[in-house]
């Protein structure tokens, strides 16, 4: 019977390769939330500067701090279950929108659509995967809302808060929840208002507008990861994952929305202040994106 022979060599070859492979399954399941890089020289002070803003945006949030109540909410929500708005496609859609310029936006007068294609390219350029970029091209579709039939725009854009427990002075320009009638209400104006100790936010109301509308379209309609759906869904929610605001309402799921929310912010944030996208140039490499995540055509 012929000796057999154990090459060690070729042993230690097998487990570099394996670990090689353990390496960029790590990595590939981490890219997405490592540190953004393309914001590195950008002077993060000139941003977000709201007591300096203009008139146009202060006067926004004072309608919509005083108009977002439990009530709106409640109606709102059940306004979007008993209609389809339109069905065309993502690129379509972001076409719609490009004539809107969000008025509670104090750090740019862009189009939408390169916004979209800012966002996205700042994410393309750090290296995220595929569908973190197609996140950021779409993330701002549900401004749509205004086009559809919206009260006003205090009811699509803007920062996001919870309704239904006490406003928290984490918001911006928080003396102006005080001509809200819930902030007046017995219950909608303790800690935990209508809602139990880590309840967990899918059971909390945050405030109606485009990330909530878009993650709705979107959550049934697309391939995207439970990451991608909470960058949408809570993109505009920045008294939560900026400034730490309530965190008593979380539960267990909720810190991986949170950590998603914090690595998107950048890329949303920073890359307004970037050039202005060529449009056209872009355009076949992110219909083929989109193609991969995306059905031809959606309803909104």
């Amino acid at each position: 019977m012929p000796a057999i022979v154990i090459n060690t060599h070729a042993g230690h070859e097998l487990d570099a390769v394996s670990d090689a492979v353990d390496d960029v399954n790590v990595l590939k399941g981490k890219i997405w939330d490592s540190q953004s890089e393309f914001d590195s020289t950008k002077d993060k002070t000139t941003f977000r500067q709201y007591e300096t803003a203009c008139d146009r945006v202060k006067n926004f949030y004072k309608e919509q701090h005083e108009k977002q109540t439990v009530a709106f909410n409640i109606k709102a929500r059940t306004e979007f279950k008993s209609r389809k708005r339109a069905r065309m496609g993502i690129w379509q859609a972001m076409e719609m929108l490009n004539t809107l310029v969000d008025e509670s936006d104090p750090d740019t007068e862009l189009s939408q659509i390169e916004h979209l294609l800012q966002t996205a390219e700042a994410i393309r350029r750090d290296g995220k995967p595929e569908w973190m970029q197609v996140t950021g091209l779409i993330h701002d579709l549900g401004k749509l809302l205004y086009l559809f039939g919206s009260e006003g725009q205090w009811d699509v854009v803007g920062d996001t808060f919870v309704v239904g427990c006490a406003f928290s002075d984490k918001n911006i320009y928080p003396d102006t929840f005080a001509g809200n009638p819930d902030f007046h209400d017995a219950v909608y104006s303790t800690q935990y208002g209508i809602y139990e100790p880590n309840c967990g936010l899918d059971n909390v109301m945050v405030s109606w507008g485009h990330d909530e509308y878009l993650y709705n379209v979107v959550k049934d309609q697309s391939s995207l990861p439970a990451e991608g759906l909470a960058m949408i869904r809570y993109h505009s929610f920045y008294p939560w994952h900026r400034e730490g605001a309530y965190m008593h309402l979380m539960n267990e799921k909720d810190h991986v929305a949170l950590e998603a929310a914090r690595a998107f912010n950048p890329y949303d944030l920073y890359s307004k202040s970037d050039e202005p996208c060529d449009i056209e140039k872009l355009r076949p490499y992110y219909e083929g994106l989109i193609a991969k995540f995306f059905p031809s055509e959606i309803d909104w």
